[in-house]
């Protein structure tokens, strides 16, 4: 079964990538959908005897490098974190698959498309499946290879390209933090497999090393060198201005990579190594403040998107900001619970803004939309659903776990901890509005397009519509269903097992009743507050932009990241590649290697061809002259 869950993605790929001009279109998308539903109806088999019998394995597929000491298997490790990002990977995946059908019914490469789908699930899977840090980079650079594919699959689009070695140099840096980590880790064990290193924390969790002339200990540098790398993979501030971007690649790539797969990859890091991360409350700490940081920060910027991906991906990296200060504060299973409950109503509002897009015909601006509620009524409903998870409407999935990792924040006691609980329900609030924003202006007002006639728009097929259906289900059910199961005291532990590990146990106690009581109340307010705001009054926005429009262009302009680094790093570089290619390159090396040696045969060749003149004499006079030479050089000899 597991064999089966991790190679038929790879199969579907290979088959649609080197066979899928001589099987069809219609062959591909079938083929491959097929094989990734498979694996997720199995990975559910899976998940379901980790619950109810405790099932744990490592299933050894051969052995992959033996170098000295460097013993490293290619292997299948199943216990509750991974069943869990096997659910979540596969589950998506095989309804984006199901999708992609249908959004991208015009395209004339929909075999590639469905092959780098196929294969980005692969090595996800094998990311989340690995029992060794080798074979999670391995996987980890997979999904990185394959988000560069899928971001640029539109290539003759210049953004599109641009949006994709964005992506894939921004990731560079993070993996790079994530590879010295890993190396460090085997200076130290002499081993990368994950079992052995756990055990051998507390060995040197007193233990320095000396790092770029800094003394470190040796547990808070792996840390952070860790986290580096989830940083970059997550989107978390500093690293985050890839994501944005990515939007270029079609929307059933948004919803796949970007809500519930790749940039989850982080958290699952963090996560999987809680062993080493609970010896170091100086990172612990470190996580909790690029968390709250994040996600105050991207939801500020998403108040004023007009990009209906970019607001959806903005939030992406809000909540994602979330998962981390939970890990932060040491409630690993509340930020599992988290991103299994957002995979569902994040890939619902991903998938359902598609649907608008393809309602639209490719339209993203929310301002050219508005007043499509009834002609649109299936993906209206549905994307309601998808907001109230996502704002944590009170008994959808949201709710239980956004409002968890804020409680466990407060219970922490620390003072990182309160800083965090208060961010964490102030962007509750602008997460509500922003929400709010962009349904009420994608759907009601008054109708704005002024190139495509209101009569004119659609619902999507219903190849678009089950998927969505499918996952608003899980919108709704999955933080009720599994509360008990992730966070409750008793069945948490026991399900959760060795998986995921607790210096100390977390608090039980309960926080005061208002505090628990305070984000419901303020997202539920919001609603009417954002129906008047942008439906009924906009004026009182048009006026409070004018008089604060610094406010507005610093939000409007993502806090000026990307031009802040573009005048640091990409000018800089730039300027630099550019004189060591025409100064040193051009200048001093072709002058006097190649292209020098090349123009002193040419010379030479030029001049030699004047002595091809065909007259005998001239032959002989020249023969005469090198004879006299040569006879010359052997008497001084």
């Amino acid at each position: 079964m597991e064999y089966l869950i991790l190679f038929l993605p790879l199969i579907g790929a290979i088959i649609s990538g080197f066979f899928g001009n001589k099987i069809g279109d219609r062959s591909s998308e079938i083929l491959t959908s097929l094989f990734t539903t498979t694996a997720a109806i199995l990975s559910i088999i899976i998940f379901y005897n980790v619950i109810f019998e405790g099932y744990e394995n490592n299933i050894v597929l051969f052995k992959w490098i033996y170098s000295g000491t460097l013993n490293v298997n290619w292997s299948i490790k199943i216990d509750a974190l991974s069943s869990v990002m096997l659910v979540v990977v596969t589950f998506v995946s095989s309804l984006v698959h199901i999708y992609s059908v249908g959004y991208m019914s015009h395209d004339p490469n929909k075999p590639r498309f469905m092959c780098y789908l196929s294969l980005f699930t692969f090595s996800m899977l094998a990311l989340v499946t690995a029992d060794n840090f080798l074979q999670l980079f391995f996987g980890w650079e997979g999904v990185g290879l394959c988000s560069y594919l899928l971001i640029g699959f539109w290539f003759k689009k210049e953004t599109a390209n641009n949006a994709a070695i964005k992506a894939f140099l921004v990731n560079r840096v993070g993996d790079f933090g994530l590879a010295l980590g890993v190396f460090l880790i085997f200076y130290y064990f002499g081993t990368v497999n994950f079992d052995v290193v756990f055990e051998q924390i507390p060995q040197i969790d007193k233990k320095s090393i000396n790092f770029l002339g800094v003394n470190f200990n040796a547990v808070d540098l792996i840390c952070l060198l860790l986290f580096i790398g989830a940083m970059g993979k997550s989107a978390q501030i500093f690293l985050h201005t890839w994501l944005p971007d990515a939007m270029e690649g079609p929307t059933p790539v948004s919803a796949l990579i970007h809500a519930a797969t790749m940039v989850t990859a982080g958290v699952f890091l963090v996560v999987r190594c809680s062993p080493i991360y609970e010896y170091s409350e100086l990172i612990l700490a470190f996580i909790t403040i690029i968390g709250m940081t994040t996600a105050i920060f991207a939801a500020s910027i998403a108040l004023v998107q007009d990009d209906i991906k970019k607001i959806i991906a903005y939030s992406t990296c809000s909540q994602l900001g979330y998962m981390f200060f939970a890990a932060g504060v040491g409630a690993y299973n509340v930020a599992m619970f988290h991103l299994f409950t957002h995979a569902f109503f994040k890939a619902l509002l991903f998938l359902g803004s598609g649907s608008v897009i393809h309602s639209f015909k490719d339209e993203q601006n929310i301002n050219l939309m508005g007043g499509v509620w009834k002609k649109l009524p299936a993906t209206y409903s549905l994307m309601i659903v998808g907001t109230l998870a996502l704002t944590g409407f009170p008994f959808l999935s949201g709710f239980y776990s956004k409002d968890a990792i804020i409680e466990f924040a407060y219970l922490s006691g620390s003072n990182v901890g309160y800083y965090a609980a208060s961010i964490g329900i102030f962007t509750a609030l602008l997460t509500s509005i922003y929400s709010w924003r962009l349904i009420f202006k994608t759907f009601h007002g008054t109708y704005e397009n002024k190139d495509i006639k209101i009569d004119e728009m659609h619902e999507s097929p219903l190849v678009m519509i089950v998927p969505l259906f499918i996952l608003a289900l899980g919108a709704i059910g999955s933080g009720y269903l599994f509360k008990e199961l992730f966070i409750g005291y008793n069945s948490s532990a026991n399900f959760w097992g060795n998986s995921i590990f607790f210096l100390e146990p977390l608090s039980q106690n309960h926080p005061p009743k208002w505090f628990i009581l305070l984000t419901p109340i303020l997202v539920v307010l919001t609603i009417p507050f954002s129906y008047i705001l942008f439906v009924k009054n906009k004026d009182f926005l048009i006026n409070f932009v004018s008089t604060n429009r610094p406010l507005y262009q610093f939000l409007k302009n993502k806090w000026y990241f990307d031009e802040l680094y573009d005048f640091l790093f990409v000018r800089f570089f730039k300027f630099i590649g550019k004189f060591f290619w025409k100064k040193i390159d051009g200048a001093v090396i072709d002058k006097f290697g190649p292209d020098g040696i090349s123009n002193i045969i040419k010379f030479l060749s030029n001049k030699a061809v004047k002595f091809q003149t065909g007259y005998v004499y001239q032959y002989a006079f020249v023969m005469l002259i090198g004879f006299s030479i040569l006879l010359t050089i052997l008497i001084v000899k």
